[in-house]
């Protein structure tokens, strides 16, 4: 069931915010799909997820490419699928705010001087009609 990231309800909103993992689903330069687990945020008001990684790894060279990406939360029969452009910054203040998302969600991370975020602005939301409000 699509959704706009806008329409975000308490119970999907509390979802987010649960410790769970993810999958990260980028898209290789074959156009072929790279899934692997990750650990995210979701930033309602700025509209976007945030992953904290490290430079050198697949998912970091699919998203330098641009393109979409999706992460997807399961629990059960509960699910989110978040949509959107993705790209990665070392910028230090992208990269500090996933970091903070992060120790929100799960905890701090061991700090990395090769650190990169992968942002996604999300433009297209799907979840379980539980969590839409519907």
């Amino acid at each position: 069931m699509p959704s706009r990231p806008s329409d975000l309800s308490a119970a999907l909103a509390d979802f987010l915010a649960e410790r769970h993992l993810a999958s990260l689903t980028t898209l290789r330069a074959d156009g072929s799909p790279h899934v692997v687990p990750v650990g995210f945020s979701y930033d309602h008001a700025a509209g976007v997820v945030r992953i904290i990684t490290f430079d050198g790894c697949q998912k970091v060279a699919n998203a330098r490419r641009g393109g979409r990406a999706a992460v997807s939360q399961v629990d059960g029969g509960r699910w989110v699928t978040l949509e959107g452009v993705i790209r990665a910054t070392t910028d230090p203040g992208d990269v500090a705010a996933a970091v903070a998302g992060y120790a929100t969600r799960y905890q701090q991370p061991k700090e990395r001087p090769d650190r990169v975020a992968l942002v996604i602005t999300v433009d297209r939301m799907l979840a379980s009609r539980s969590l839409l409000g519907a």
